[in-house]
């Protein structure tokens, strides 16, 4: 079991990594948004540099609206809803 030291250290080096981690992201954002805006300039969905091809399109799919069923067959809704367990982890 580790001390109450060992616990800090770690939730501090986590701290440390999920803000670093919230940086990249932000980066990775700013270059997926300018490569976007570059296809919109282009007008195509569709770009080659050098090695890479780059595809920013439109995808299509159907999804089960369970908020308008529920609203439609409150009780149909209730009697296929089951309760679900999960943990959480957080640090504040």
């Amino acid at each position: 079991m580790m001390n109450p030291k060992e616990l800090e250290k770690q939730v501090k080096e986590l701290k440390e990594l999920k803000l670093m981690q919230e940086e990249v992201q932000a980066e990775i954002s700013a270059i997926e948004d300018s490569l976007k805006a570059e296809m919109v300039a282009q007008n195509t969905d569709e770009l080659h540099a050098g090695i890479f091809k780059i595809r920013w399109s439109t995808v299509r799919s159907n999804r089960f609206d369970s908020m308008a069923f529920k609203k439609v067959y409150a009780e149909l809704y209730k009697q296929f809803t089951r309760v679900i367990e999960s943990k959480r982890f957080c640090i504040v």
